[in-house]
């Protein structure tokens, strides 16, 4: 982290004009953006090309969580590319298999078979591909408040504003998750809520029809739509009700998965078992892109004799899994998983609370891991979301203290890399905390 910015001044200015040049950006408007310079980084902290390092308490897209450069990652991916950089999806190769075999081995018991994908939303793709030919039925049913992608079927299946302008898959039909904080059901404790929310559900299945329906997709934390932590019993209900009717269970673990909960899949905190798993981000903390769907033995085994139509060119690239076979390695090694867990439960979740208790304007703290989310709000009583100005101002007022802060419409996502350690945790939440007092909050 001691590099010398002043000798690359040009170079970096060069890296600003060409990025506002030629490229196109995601999610935003392009006429006025300003795009900050990343040069380096390790563990929790970025370097920006000002020279200031910043304790980033994003991952990025909730993905890096093996935190940056880490040397064991590094030095996989240089072993990978000396050895083969790149072969076609129809071979074997030992860093294909050996990912495969480290991934499956955190499913739960009868899941041996991964289909690796460029990324999670291509991930999801492959999983309702799967789910439609195992049953031979058309529709999937996921939640409003979720996203999976922004490939054809994952957006169609994604519930937030992003569908609308891109919403030309058919057979999606949406229903109501249990979100106690903002309820649909009018219910007053998590069993209500619960049990609410799995009674909708189940008429949605009736009425729309069990024998039309191939699978019920659910990210098992929402992430995007704001950390939404289910109640203890939802997920065995969706289960019970999907079992009861034959439609198979599809649990996005893309954000959830690989420690960001403090598990190693999120589902493991819930008791149940679903059908098919989709994978991607924190699997090798996006070191080179890579995603997946580890499919139940029984749906594996569908395809033995018939054509799976579904593959990628770059569908268990080598450099790929090479970053997936030392990540998952490292993060044995060092208890990575457990030390989210405990910065969970003895740092984020206690300091993160007690902040509402001093700003009026957190309407509720949720989290578990290091996938957390502070709700703001103008009013307690009524719950009205805090206007976007203001939030635009506490992520201004953490980027001027050192903080990178991810904002969702009224929340802030407080979602580290996994490796953060409980003293630069406590310096986080104590920047947040000078960021809500200054911003009125």
């Amino acid at each position: 982290m001691g590099h010398d910015l002043s000798q690359d001044a040009e170079i970096w200015d060069d890296a600003y004009k060409l990025n506002r040049a030629h490229v196109f950006h995601s999610w935003h408007a392009q006429r006025n953006l300003d795009p900050t310079e990343v040069v380096t980084g390790h563990g929790v902290w970025l370097k920006y090309g000002d020279g200031r390092e910043m304790l980033d308490f994003t991952s990025q897209q909730v993905n890096v969580n093996i935190g940056y450069q880490h040397p064991k990652v590094i030095e996989g991916i240089k072993k990978q590319a000396e050895l083969l950089c790149t072969v076609g999806p129809d071979y074997a190769n030992l860093a294909r298999g050996r990912a495969a075999s480290l991934v499956a081995r955190r499913a739960p018991e009868g899941f041996d078979k991964v289909f690796f994908t460029n990324a999670g939303a291509d991930a999801n793709e492959n999983a309702m591909r799967a789910a439609r030919l195992f049953t031979g039925r058309d529709k999937i049913l996921s939640s409003y408040r979720c996203y999976h992608g922004n490939t054809g079927a994952a957006i169609s299946a994604t519930g937030d504003w992003r569908r609308k302008p891109n919403d030309y898959s058919r057979g999606h039909v949406h229903f109501f998750t249990p979100y106690l904080y903002r309820s649909e059901f009018s219910a007053t404790t998590q069993e209500e809520e619960c049990e609410r929310a799995l009674a909708h559900l189940e008429h949605v299945i009736q009425f729309e029809g069990p024998d039309t329906i191939a699978a019920v997709l659910l990210e098992s934390v929402p992430g995007t739509a704001g950390i939404i932590i289910p109640p203890k019993d939802y997920f065995k209900g969706v289960r019970e009700i999907t079992k009861k009717y034959s439609i198979l269970m599809i649990t996005d673990e893309v954000m959830a998965g690989f420690g960001r909960t403090g598990f190693w899949f999120a589902l493991d905190d819930y008791d149940y078992t679903p059908d098919i798993i989709s994978f991607a981000k924190g699997c090798n903390s996006g070191y080179v892109p890579a995603g997946g769907v580890i499919m139940s033995d029984p749906v594996a085994h569908r395809f033995d004799d018939i054509v799976f139509p579904g593959g990628l060119t770059y569908s268990g690239h080598p450099l790929a899994m090479g970053a997936i076979v030392a990540t998952q390695e490292a993060m044995e090694e060092e208890h990575i998983v457990d030390n989210a867990y405990t910065i969970g439960k003895d740092v984020l979740g206690p300091q993160l609370t007690a902040l509402y208790d001093k700003h009026p304007k957190i309407g509720e703290v949720r989290g578990k891991g290091v996938f957390w989310a502070v709700e703001m709000v103008a009013d307690r009583t009524t719950k009205e979301p805090l206007d976007d100005a203001t939030m635009k101002q506490i992520v201004a007022e953490g980027d001027k203290r050192g903080l990178i802060l991810g904002v969702h419409n009224n929340r802030i996502h407080v979602t580290p890399p996994c490796v953060i350690s409980a003293d630069e945790a406590t310096q986080g939440v104590e920047i947040l905390d000078q960021v809500l007092t200054a911003a009125g909050c």
